[in-house]
């Protein structure tokens, strides 16, 4: 296990309190909501970014929003560190907790509170699985845009902490952009409301500052979301090319005209064969990149739109275009897509990045990633939401060897700086959390990240709220 990222020290007063507060805690929520025994605090040590761990101090797993505010009133009043959790999917390490923290888990808040189709929006718990929206309006012909791979794990509460997105951000935006409320409780425990059922509210766009805000600003217990009418039509296309250049710059091409599909996915040789091997989808194999391309609309319209992308990908020596013919076809083509972080982690360990660059910088990006995992002596498989520019290389590595854990931390730190020097950012989805907290003095000034520190402490002054994220240590007030 690594040890070069670096959490804050606990506080020993609290540590010493801990037989008192979690007695404290248990006036707080019934019995079986409050998790303290050693044994039982060990799944909470950490999240999808699995190379850190600590035990919690506690564990809360409250069902309403009056918990939530009990809990974070008590914490407020003793100092006491609060890490907010959905279902720990996290990449970035955003809900590993530290040893003198409460985990407030809000896994148990799973109601949908409200469909309203007239105002096309629903109102749910923040413990509410992504894909569980979807699936409850699916029949009266509605849906829920974004679609991160853990769809079917992760939580709208985890979502909008790091402004997730999916595959389908392409067209319908991602999680900030499917958002119309939430209802939110501060660090002292007052409970707030943040827009609603309208397409836009009065004042200060605060819920547009809170989408993305790692669970530093408070926590999040209902929103309400965006539902859209199901398309006519959808139809997932396959394009094989020769080099993943090629398919990079063909990308680009196909944005660069105009073209808005539905979703473009980008698969290099080794991811394919992975989530081939999983999900037995036709991807062919014979390619060194593969792009799922899936337009929507009429029949007309989506044959129009995939003559001017054929058109298109011909000029840069694609290889195979293979249309799906069925839904039984397109649901392989998504799985094999949406299962590469699980395939993947059936064969190695890895660390996903997250780095977002211009799509006219994609076949750089690609070719110098490859060099600097070449370097370091450690494979990448390449699996991302190339339509919108947002990378994520998955460096393979042994989690076991320290050698092998730190080489693959020191390439991925090198390939995040090379995106953000290629005119992109450090995290398109998956957020800063403690993987990109020491580069973000690479990406912002100390004027724009004291700026953003001190936004964050107006919300939180003595930075209680998921205090080793996000932030670079040094130079907290």
């Amino acid at each position: 296990m690594s040890e070069a990222i670096q959490f804050l020290e606990p506080n020993a007063a609290i540590l010493s309190r801990r037989r008192e507060i979690v007695a404290d805690l248990a006036e707080l929520v019934p019995a079986e909501r409050l998790v303290h025994e050693p044994v039982e605090l060990v799944p909470f040590e950490t999240d999808g970014f699995l190379a850190y761990r600590r035990r919690p101090l506690a564990v809360v797993l409250p069902e309403t929003t009056a918990q939530v505010a009990a809990v974070m009133k008590y914490c407020h009043r003793y100092g006491i560190p609060v890490v907010p959790r959905g279902a720990g999917t996290s990449l970035s390490g955003g809900a590993i907790p530290q040893e003198d923290a409460v985990v407030l888990g809000l896994s148990a808040m799973t109601r949908i509170i409200d469909v309203d189709y007239a105002n096309r929006c629903a109102t749910v718990q923040a413990g509410v699985t992504n894909l569980s929206i979807s699936d409850a309006v699916g029949a009266d012909g509605f849906f829920y845009a974004p679609d991160p791979s853990s769809q079917l794990a992760c939580t709208i509460g985890g979502n909008i902490g790091m402004n997730s997105g999916g595959a389908h951000c392409l067209k319908y935006g991602v999680t900030t952009n499917n958002l119309l409320g939430v209802k939110m409780v501060l660090v002292d425990g007052t409970v707030i409301e943040l827009g609603g059922k309208a397409l836009d509210a009065a004042g200060y766009d605060l819920l547009g500052l809170v989408c993305g805000s790692e669970g530093q600003l408070g926590i999040v217990t209902e929103a309400t979301v965006r539902l859209l009418a199901k398309p006519e039509g959808a139809r997932p296309v396959l394009f094989g090319f020769d080099s993943a250049e090629a398919a990079g710059s063909c990308v680009a091409d196909v944005i660069g005209a105009g073209i808005v599909p539905v979703a473009i996915e980008f698969m290099d040789k080794p991811a394919i064969e992975i989530c081939e091997a999983f999900a037995h989808a036709g991807y062919p194999l014979d390619v060194e990149a593969l792009l799922i391309v899936e337009v929507e609309g009429s029949d007309a319209e989506m044959e129009a739109m995939l003559a001017s992308i054929v058109e298109i990908a011909k000029r840069h020596g694609v290889k195979t275009v293979r249309e799906s013919q069925s839904a039984t076809e397109a649901a392989l083509i998504w799985k094999g897509r949406k299962s590469a972080f699980g395939a993947t982690g059936r064969i190695a360990d890895y660390i996903c990045m997250d780095g977002t660059v211009p799509l006219s910088q994609l076949a750089y990006v690609l070719r110098k990633t490859s060099e600097i995992t070449d370097r370091y002596g450690l494979r990448v498989a390449n699996v991302f939401h190339a339509g919108d520019g947002n990378m994520h290389p998955l460096i393979l590595y042994n989690i076991n060897d320290p050698d092998d854990a730190a080489r693959a931390e020191a390439a991925g730190m090198e390939i995040l700086k090379l995106c953000v020097d290629a005119g992109g950012c450090l995290t398109g989805e998956h957020g800063v959390g403690i993987e990109k907290r020491d580069l973000m003095r690479h990406q912002y000034a100390d004027a724009d990240l004291a700026q953003q520190m001190a936004v964050r402490a107006a919300f939180d002054p003595a930075w209680i709220l998921n205090p080793s994220k996000v932030f670079p240590l040094e130079g907290r007030s």
